[in-house]
């Protein structure tokens, strides 16, 4: 009777502890990731208008850039040296982690009410209501500083992890972006 109990014991407290791995996984990629907050915020709100919103943002996006970062295809200093402290195995578990969070809530500014002339060849990738879907990034509800700055960096030869990107904002005037980057903030 004592060794069944002894081993059914046992049992259970290998499945309670198998269990626990993942918890305890999240647990220690929360804890690594940390670090992240003080630019992207506590609560998904960025510390500065020029900082994206990564909460909610799309895996697949979110493991490309942090992939570009490492590789050095996308320059960033600051973005370089913590993606530098990231294994390589683990980019797409912090894609996954950011991209489980919520999309901050946020109080929305008003969207003018027609699109601007160009915006139906971002909704190809970026979807209808411009919220993202693979390998496209989220836009609506970013800030406008953020999707002005994106969009000039693309424009300017600045910015060179996306061809496509490149030729699109290549394509427009200046006051073509920031028409667009006014009412994509406004989403």
């Amino acid at each position: 009777m004592f060794k069944m109990r002894f081993s059914t014991i046992s049992v259970a407290v290998a499945i309670l502890a198998f269990v626990a791995m993942p918890a305890r996984a999240a647990d220690e990629i929360e804890a690594s990731l940390e670090v992240c907050s003080s630019c992207h915020g506590q609560n998904g709100q960025p510390i500065n208008a020029t900082i994206p919103t990564i909460w909610g943002q799309q895996a697949s996006y979110l493991m490309k850039q942090l992939h570009d970062y490492k590789s050095k295809d996308r320059n960033s200093a600051v973005m370089a040296a913590f993606v530098e402290t990231i294994k390589q195995p683990d980019l797409r578990k912090v894609a996954n982690y950011f991209a489980a969070k919520p999309w901050p809530a946020r109080p929305a500014a008003n969207a003018s009410a027609a699109p601007p002339n160009g915006m139906a060849t971002c909704r190809i990738c970026h979807q209808e209501n411009f919220q993202g879907g693979a390998p496209a990034p989220r836009l609506a509800g970013q800030s406008y500083e953020y999707l002005l700055a994106a969009m000039n960096s693309f424009a300017n030869d600045e910015r060179e992890n996306s061809a496509d990107m490149m030729t699109l904002m290549k394509a427009l005037t200046a006051s073509q972006r920031e028409a667009m980057a006014k009412y994509l903030s406004a989403l």
